[in-house]
């Protein structure tokens, strides 16, 4: 559910657009309305479940998102429609950084690491079957894939009915408790973690998503689908590659796998911008898609660790915060690199970033 609220509609946008009259400019704000939310919300979510529990804000969270989405589908004006999208919105606000809190709640050590993988795999599956899903959908009529959300309502039921999760005491004042945080906020391996996240998703969402399909299409003249099945291929080898950490702990560190992915990242945007031909592509793609593999889950199994119960939902919020930081800055920063150097300016940027990331994780993830 975390991943489905945007990137099922993406492909029912240019309807959307059609039907109820509005510009292509205007209908990328059903996307900023859904993600708005979460930049302020995000970290509050986590507090309000270190002090009252996990599931009091995961349960309506859910339900929020599930019902206030398929409301979308219901409705037939724009500004409506924008309306319940912000709504839908407060309600996601909580779920990519709640049930990571859970996770590390419930495991340790290198279950924890494998769990975090396996929850890697489920949101890159999703990464990568939601816009088809959403295509196929529009295919019938615009809003029916904003009727998706609405299987968030019985996974609310069951979170509600079913989970068995230790839930955070929340003693002590509030004084305390943001002395604590503030304390762990810190740590410089907690710092370092918080770049890695900032780094990770800037590249992710600047040269890979934003502008893969780009170059793809100036150097390549591929088409949608073409261009669609590479980018999916990389979150497909994520998916395996997560599903595989916790034999890859056991002969390596978290700490060592994370620098390994920041080198990784730096090879595969150098290779990119110089291939060839597409399926020479595929294997920068695939590379990518290791490293994303190795290095998200491995991020987060450290964070949690580093963070007790009492303290965790708020920092792992903060994490999440720095993600849709990153989401916003990675379309800049590598925009202002392409249209400076060219395109594959955007990509050599990425490459140097990584590069830093790498020296900056020897420093201070140890």
């Amino acid at each position: 559910m975390a991943v489905l609220g945007a990137s099922s509609v993406g492909p029912a946008l240019p309807k959307v657009a059609a039907e109820l009259g509005v510009s292509s400019g205007q209908v990328g704000l059903l996307i900023t309305v859904f993600t708005l939310p979460g930049v302020v919300l995000t970290p509050i979510w986590g507090v309000l479940s270190d002090r009252y529990g996990r599931k009091k804000i995961l349960v309506p969270s859910l339900l929020l998102f599930g019902v206030a989405g398929a409301s979308c589908a219901l409705a037939r004006s724009f500004e409506l429609l924008m309306v319940l999208r912000l709504v839908q919105g407060v309600g996601a606000a909580a779920l990519g950084a709640i049930n990571v809190t859970v996770i590390g709640d419930l495991y340790s050590g290198h279950e924890r690491t494998e769990a975090m993988g396996y929850n890697s795999s489920v949101l890159s599956v999703g990464t990568a079957g939601y816009p088809v899903i959403g295509g196929m959908l529009a295919t019938l009529g615009w809003y029916y894939p904003f009727a998706l959300p609405l299987v968030a309502v019985p996974i609310g039921l069951l979170v509600l009915f079913s989970l068995r999760n230790p839930e955070p005491a929340g003693e002590g004042g509030l004084k305390e408790y943001f002395g604590s945080v503030a304390e762990h906020l810190k740590d410089r391996r907690v710092i370092g973690l918080f770049a890695a996240s900032l780094v990770t998703f800037i590249i992710l969402y600047g040269p890979q998503i934003t502008y893969l399909p780009i170059l793809m299409d100036q150097s390549f003249g591929a088409s949608p689908f073409i261009t669609g099945a590479i980018v999916s291929s990389s979150s497909v080898v994520t998916a395996l590659t997560a599903t595989q950490l916790r034999r890859l702990t056991r002969l390596v560190s978290e700490k060592i796998l994370i620098r390994v992915a920041f080198v990784l990242y730096a090879v595969a945007l150098c290779i990119v911008p110089l291939v060839p031909s597409l399926p020479l592509l595929l294997v920068a793609t695939a590379v990518y898609g290791f490293a994303q593999g190795i290095n998200i889950p491995n991020i987060l199994s450290l964070l949690t660790g580093f963070a007790p119960q009492e303290n965790r939902g708020a920092i792992l919020s903060l994490n999440g915060t720095v993600l849709r930081l990153a989401q916003t800055l990675g379309p800049l920063l590598m925009g202002l690199a392409a249209a400076t150097l060219s395109m594959p300016g955007a990509y050599f940027a990425g490459a140097a970033l990584a590069t830093a990331m790498f020296f900056v994780a020897l420093i201070l993830i140890r």
